[in-house]
């Protein structure tokens, strides 16, 4: 029996004066978090269920009343119990970017997409404001890197590397993050694509999945986006959004350079840190907590680190390696799979 699903029946019952509302799973994330809809006279809610043992709900909730005062869509939050973990928010609906995107709709999506980024960036210079989110610190961009090396050549692959091989991971890994400070620090959602957002009526997108927001690099978002985990698109067509962003950016004081091409190095190694993590990630969803679901989107993110890291020449030795553990071909085999 799943007891914290019954209590997270109770209390939406509770609060909503209801014991007879509908209640369905709506989403699952790369987390310990759950999330539910609820239906009561016609009206849907979202419930999310985050154990306090595993997940913090408290930057969730501050970081979404800072977004919505920048009138960014985000959900409301309608009542909470962080004692056991339960939030219970406004419904953005279910029409998720990912199943939207195609030709007729790709450059208006993007746009309202990338629209709302810059309103996300401008809190960055709001007053009190400093200090509220943490650094994306070099600790921490290392150890996301470092899921890669233990989650996906580790134990996805069963690879050990020779001392030489771990010092050119290494290397890269330093070039990477040298790239990512040098950039100018801005709030980062940290997980803006496809999948966080949605399609609605008013004030499109709607965002959500925010909980893990920091100061960090300004290409991180951006990146996220155009060089989707999930979908891809032609090099040159990416480029052309990422320089269309750039512009906007700079028009409304986002501090990006005035230099295109610096702006575009700067987003193609920021993308090939975040591809690492990401395929990182996906493996440990799998053999941790038992989630092959993302095990296919690995192809096309170690393909953006193959592609993008052969046009740098301090990332060579990361090519290298990957050439020599045979990732291309791993890559090739898993995609027909």
């Amino acid at each position: 029996m799943d007891t914290r699903f019954e209590a997270l029946r109770h209390w939406v019952g509770r609060i909503l004066g209801t014991t007879h509302g509908d209640i369905r799973p709506a989403s699952s994330d790369a987390s310990f978090r759950r999330y539910f809809r609820v239906t009561r006279d016609g009206e849907s809610f979202i419930v999310m269920d985050a154990p306090p043992e595993k997940e913090d709900s408290r930057p969730y909730i501050a970081i979404t009343q800072r977004f919505h005062g920048l009138g960014l869509n985000v959900p409301r939050i309608l009542e909470q119990d962080l004692e056991r973990g339960f939030l219970l928010l406004s419904d953005l609906g279910e029409r998720l970017y990912l199943p939207q995107l195609g030709e007729a709709t790709v450059e208006r999506l993007y746009g309202d997409a990338l629209g709302a980024l810059i309103v996300l960036q401008t809190g960055t210079y709001m007053e009190g404001a400093a200090g509220f989110l943490p650094d994306y610190d070099e600790a921490l961009l290392l150890r996301e890197m470092e899921l890669f090396r233990d989650w996906y050549l580790g134990r996805h692959l069963g690879l050990t590397l020779t001392r030489s091989q771990g010092q050119a991971l290494e290397e890269a890994f330093g070039a990477l993050i040298v790239s990512a400070r040098a950039q100018p620090q801005v709030w980062v959602h940290r997980d803006y694509h496809s999948r966080n957002l949605l399609v609605t009526g008013r004030n499109s997108p709607g965002i959500v999945d925010f909980q893990d927001a920091v100061l960090g690099p300004v290409t991180y978002d951006p990146v996220s986006l155009l060089r989707d985990c999930y979908i891809a698109w032609p090099r040159a067509r990416v480029e052309d959004w990422a320089k269309g962003y750039h512009a906007l950016a700079l028009q409304s004081g986002i501090p990006v350079g005035e230099d295109d091409a610096l702006f575009l190095r700067w987003f193609d190694l920021m993308g090939v840190q975040r591809h690492l993590k990401a395929s990182g990630i996906f493996a440990r969803l799998y053999h941790r907590d038992g989630k092959p679901g993302y095990l296919p989107d690995i192809p096309r993110t170690l393909g953006y680190v193959l592609d993008v890291a052969a046009r740098h020449p301090e990332l060579e030795p990361l090519v290298t390696l990957l050439r020599e553990l045979r990732i291309p071909e791993r890559l090739a085999k898993a995609a027909v799979s």
